[in-house]
């Protein structure tokens, strides 16, 4: 309040000085003082001043008797143009109003201001004329030109109101030689029509219907011969709540992952939400009172949220074929169980081999699996101890594996989630929505609920550091790097936050892959270090009597580098998926404060005092242990470090603290390709020679279409694309062979430079 006063006092002092140097304008000048307010005394400071007048602004403040409020009003120095507030005995008194909107009210003649409908007329008026001009050509023939034998007025169809452009040719709009017309408008004369017109053509012209991939593939004469089983990747599936306990009963059989009501029901409760989507740290299945179950059917990961497709494209290309649920299902599961728990609650894969065997018993056709982003399913079906299907099942009942963006060998970003719940969607935000995202969901209330998750570990990065590389080098550095995606965590020292200085001294310690799993078991409660051992294995085997041995064990089933590919000789693998997008490889992480490894609860008694509770160590147990006096915290808090990035021409990039390498966009092309390229070319890892076709796509966004068109590439999209999906409908109607190899990245050299043999050194 004081400032103010001080503010308006120095303002005052200056108007005044401005007054006295301008006595003669003062003096000619005659009174204009006028108010329409009820008469009141004249302030001191109006007393000298005859150019002041006060404005008419303050008629709707009334007083208590209905007449205009006496204590507020607004003055006008019309000599000096500075409008101050009037309002005595207040701290605002002579408040300098002059660079408010008030400002303008000294420009005489004074007007109202005009309406937005008054200012933008004219250019309604100049819309519609060139309405008029779009819907009637000046002539017949070039009409036709433009539509073909569709009418001028195609803007006024029914339907898909982009559905009448498909014919639509841009290169027409040459022969109205517009760009002429524009030079005689001078504010537009240097405007290049062409250059702004061109995305909008190309995206245009690129604009598929729903079907059209589909009827292309008809009209080439396809037709379906296999029956088709498609499986959903890690997240995609919906997840349906079946709990009747009274915080989650209101969504009852609505879907908590996937859908509007997951929104709805982790805005207005989320504790509830948490509770319902956590799984059990110890068992690995539902929680107490809660259960929760994947949807079922093709609506099933058909869409994420309205308008946001994943399967659907697919769907409907393979309808043309004429595809119906009689031979095309989709098996989704529950993606937070462990392999082993979705057979145990679930029985996820004896129904999904009944499915398979019905196909060929009944239909009289082998399947083919079309999977996204997910591990092998094939091991479980022919192990004695599991499914007993025998060793020939797969060679019996499947004709090929249709593998799209295959996280094969894990996925970097997984590593940084379970560490510090983080990644790069998180960290490239802008500072209002951290602090946002940490105010509602913190870094830790996320990697505590991914931890949860035993499905999530299958994400995990496989092979160690023969496959990704040590702090000499990895390999799929770029030529000319500076950094190695061999480290796979680089921690900066404190006297370095906040700064992008990276060098020798300012990056210690580095982690690579098999330093940072032993790095991630230390921040993790035992339970999770009890899952992690009990049902995936993340290593490399070169022994073949052992792989043999590995091949009934479930533990080793997720990592293609432990198992051998199933004796089907006449099987075909087609590895799909999406390359020549920035992809986050490895991370920058700061150190903060000491933590316990599990923090105890705590409670708030009436008497406004805190409570230590203790915490429970085993699982189903009903005493806990408090923390002893002296149990010191020994763990640091880690966070991925967003200030550190480098120059734009800095190789590899690094922004955010995330550094970034070739994939699409979710999956480094390490992981999506080696073991197709390489791996499986090995008798040690495919000893029946099943034929493996490498098939990269390109990404290629349309700059108009926020998911990228028919020539994106990205990890999800990709299900979208024009030439995956025709790829699919080859492969379905029993025409795989025209589906060639095809690279477009340097895949095969960097498979060559992994240690597939355990020696020799990683090349830089």
């Amino acid at each position: 309040m004081s400032s103010i006063r001080q503010r308006t006092t120095r303002r005052s002092a200056a108007a005044r000085a401005a007054e006295e140097a301008q006595p003669a304008v003062a003096a000619e000048t005659p009174p204009t003082t006028t108010s329409v307010a009820a008469p009141r005394e004249r302030s001191t400071s109006d007393a000298g001043s005859p150019t002041k007048r006060h404005l008419p602004l303050t008629e709707r403040r009334k007083g208590k008797n209905g007449a205009a409020d006496p204590q507020l009003q607004v003055t006008l120095d019309e000599a000096t143009g500075r409008v101050t507030l009037d309002a005595p005995k207040t701290p605002f008194h002579e408040l300098d109003l002059s660079e408010s909107f008030l400002a303008a009210l000294h420009d005489p003649p004074f007007e109202p201001k005009q309406t937005w409908r008054k200012k933008r007329r004219p250019y309604f008026i100049l819309g519609g004329l060139v309405g008029l001009l779009a819907r009637r050509v000046p002539s017949s023939s070039s009409c036709g030109t433009l539509t073909g034998s569709r009418p001028c007025s195609w803007f006024l169809t029914s339907g898909d109101p982009l559905g009448s452009m498909q014919n639509f040719d841009l290169d027409a709009f040459t022969s109205w030689d517009i760009q002429s017309l524009l030079a005689d408008m001078p504010s537009l004369g240097n405007l290049n029509l062409t250059e702004l017109v061109a995305p909008g053509r190309e995206w245009l012209n690129s604009r598929v219907s729903p079907f059209e991939v589909g009827q292309d593939a008809k009209n080439r004469g396809l037709t379906k011969k296999h029956a088709v089983v498609l499986v959903p990747g890690i997240i995609s599936s919906g997840l349906e709540s079946w709990s009747t306990a009274p915080d989650a009963a209101p969504f009852f059989r609505s879907r908590i992952w996937a859908g509007t009501t997951m929104v709805k029901a982790l805005i207005k409760n989320k504790d509830a939400w948490v509770r319902a989507i956590s799984l059990d740290p110890f068992t690995g299945l539902d929680p107490k009172g809660y259960k929760v179950r994947a949807a079922q059917g093709l609506d099933a990961a058909s869409a994420f949220m309205p308008g946001y497709w994943i399967w659907q494209k697919v769907i409907e290309n393979l309808a043309v074929l004429d595809y119906d649920h009689n031979d095309l299902t989709l098996a989704s599961y529950d993606w937070r169980l462990s392999f082993y728990n979705l057979e145990v609650r679930d029985r996820y894969f004896s129904r999904l081999k009944s499915t398979i065997e019905f196909n060929l018993a009944i239909n009289e056709k082998k399947t083919v699996l079309v999977s996204h982003s997910m591990a092998r399913v094939d091991r479980w079906v022919e192990a004695p101890e599991f499914g007993a299907g025998g060793t020939g099942w797969v060679e019996r009942h499947i004709e090929g594996w249709v593998n799209v963006a295959g996280t094969m060998l894990g996925v970097p970003k997984a590593m940084a989630a379970l560490l510090s719940g983080e990644m790069r969607d998180t960290v490239e935000i802008n500072q209002a929505a951290v602090y946002l995202l940490e105010r509602f969901f913190s870094r830790s209330e996320r990697a505590k609920l991914f931890r949860t998750w035993a499905g999530s570990a299958s994400m995990m990065l496989k092979g160690g550091d023969d496959v990704w590389g040590t702090s000499e080098g990895a390999p799929d550095d770029f030529n000319n790097s500076t950094l190695t995606g061999g480290n796979l965590y680089y921690f900066r020292p404190e006297s370095h936050i906040n700064t992008s200085e990276v060098t020798e001294e300012s990056m210690h310690p580095n982690l690579t892959l098999s330093d940072s799993l032993g790095f991630i078991l230390q921040k993790v409660p035992p339970a999770y270090q009890q899952m992690l051992a009990t049902n995936y294995s993340l290593g490399i085997e070169r022994d073949e009597n052992q792989l043999k041995r590995n091949n009934h064990d479930h533990t080793k089933w997720s990592n293609p580098l432990e198992v051998q590919l199933p004796l089907a000789p006449s099987m075909k693998i087609y590895c799909l998926y999406g390359t020549g997008k920035e992809t986050e490889r490895a991370y920058f992480y700061q150190q903060g404060g000491y933590e316990h490894d599990e923090s105890p609860t705590v409670n708030m008694h009436s008497s406004n005092q805190l409570e230590e509770q203790g915490v429970c160590f085993e699982p189903n147990c009903t005493d806990t242990t408090p923390r002893a006096p002296l149990d010191m915290p020994l763990q640091r808090r880690v966070w991925i470090d967003n200030s550190v990035t480098l120059d734009e021409q800095a190789v590899p990039r690094v922004r955010s603290g995330v550094v970034f390498n070739d994939g699409d966009g979710t999956v480094s092309t390490l992981s999506l390709g080696a073991m197709c390229v390489e791996g499986w070319k090995r008798p040690l890892y495919n000893p029946a020679g099943i034929e493996v076709v490498t098939h990269e796509i390109l990404h290629s966004p349309l700059a108009f279409d926020p998911r990228g068109g028919p020539t994106t590439a990205d990890h999800v999209d990709i299900l979208g694309s024009s030439e995956l999906n025709d790829a699919i409908l080859e492969v379905v109607a029993g025409e795989g062979q025209n589906v060639k190899e095809q690279f477009y990245s340097e895949i095969r050299e960097i498979a060559r430079r992994i240690k597939w043999d355990g020696d020799g050194t990683t090349p830089l």
